[in-house]
C-alpha cells in the first residue's frame, strides 16, 4: 500500500475528505519525526517502535562500479 492508498483508506474509514486525512496523516508522520530526532522514542501499541539508531562506520560497495566505499557513522531513524 501506498500512502496515496493509505490516505484513501483513512478518508473512508474515518468518513473524513481525502485532503483531511492526508492533512492528519502528515501531521502524525512529522509529529514522529520530530520526537524521534529530539531523541524520544515513540510506541504506538500494537503497531511499532520508533527510535533513533547509532550505526557503525562500515565498507560498501558501489553496486554500478564495484567499488569499495566508505560509509560513515550515523544515526538513523528506525521503526521496530
Amino acid at each position: 500500500m501506498n500512502k496515496e492508498e493509505l490516505v484513501a483508506e483513512i478518508s473512508k474509514s474515518a468518513k473524513v475528505s481525502k485532503k483531511d486525512a492526508a492533512s492528519v496523516l502528515a501531521a502524525t508522520i512529522e509529529t514522529i519525526e520530530k520526537a524521534v530526532k529530539k531523541g524520544d522514542k515513540v510506541t504506538l501499541v500494537g503497531f511499532g517502535t520508533f527510535e533513533a539508531r547509532k550505526r557503525a562506520a562500515r565498507t560498501g560497495r558501489n553496486p554500478q562500479t564495484g567499488k569499495e566505499i566508505k560509509i560513515a557513522a550515523m544515526v538513523k531513524n528506525s521503526k521496530n
